[in-house]
């Protein structure tokens, strides 16, 4: 392999991807410290999942095992309530128990958007979801967040 195929084929081989990215959205709250080291950790993983290996790193991938090879994803960071069907996605991919997770003092998901209805900060906040892969982590459970991020693809 020339030079000239070592600097072409890299390119020519990622060239005609049309894939849309998958998308890992993150309800935030910027007043949570919980939320803060939430959105740092997604944003390390979505810039890692950005770059490629330089020819010198080829050969030595230790601080990148964190989030491991994966495909690129958009990172969405809101602060704005989930709309309700965002609700009913979030709570399928919580299973039972998930109106619980997701709001303060509800037990079923018509007492959940009945306590948002009555404030926006019912909702416990952060939420990372990958909607692609229908999955959902509430809270800032570290391991968790990185499982379902390294998930995506699969």
């Amino acid at each position: 392999m020339g030079l000239a195929d070592f600097w072409v084929k890299p390119f020519q081989s990622n060239m005609f991807r049309s894939k849309t990215k998958d998308v890992i959205s993150i309800f935030h709250k910027s007043s949570v410290p919980a939320s803060g080291r939430v959105v740092t950790l997604l944003k390390q993983a979505s810039a890692h999942s950005q770059e490629t290996a330089t020819e010198d790193q080829a050969s030595d991938h230790s601080a990148q095992n964190k989030f491991a090879a994966r495909e690129p994803f958009d990172l969405d960071i809101t602060e704005a309530d989930p709309t309700p069907d965002q609700l009913k996605n979030i709570w399928e991919y919580l299973g039972s128990g998930g109106a619980a997770q997701l709001v303060k003092g509800a037990s079923t998901e018509s007492e959940a958007l009945k306590k948002l209805k009555e404030s926006g900060d019912n909702f416990n906040r952060p939420v990372v979801v990958d909607w692609n892969q229908g999955k959902a982590v509430v809270g800032d459970n570290e391991s968790e967040i990185l499982k379902l991020v390294r998930e995506l693809n699969k």
